[in-house]
């Protein structure tokens, strides 16, 4: 039987470690809280099933719960995986869906290819 801490562990490794995923190129204005705090305005750059980086110059950490909050969806739970002062990337608590992430894509790809 597998432990949830055990199965976080692993996502977080696969998610952040082998990117995954495949990222797209985006431009998305979004709120993002730091857990305990207010939250602020940033701009989504890059966003996968798995994560996300953001525009924000913000001394959180990482291991730093935060939420992202995009345009006509309710918070999403995520972890501050790295912040280079400017950018800041997190791995969220759980899969975004895959119709919701291409949903958001479609409204907000900027014109650079997808990531890898």
């Amino acid at each position: 039987m597998t432990s949830t801490t055990e199965t976080t562990s692993r996502y977080q490794i696969v998610a952040q470690e082998d990117r995954c995923a495949p990222r797209a190129s985006v431009s998305i204005p979004a709120t993002l809280r730091p857990s305990g705090s207010s939250g602020f305005s940033v701009v989504v750059t890059d966003l996968s099933v798995a994560g996300f980086a953001c525009q924000a110059v913000t001394g959180i950490k990482p291991g730093m719960l935060c939420w992202l909050t995009l345009p006509g969806l309710s918070g999403l739970q995520a972890e501050v995986v790295w912040n280079n002062g400017s950018m800041v990337g997190c791995a969220f608590a759980r899969l975004l869906n895959q119709a919701v992430l291409d949903l958001v894509v479609s409204r907000y790809r900027t014109s650079q290819p997808e990531l890898r």
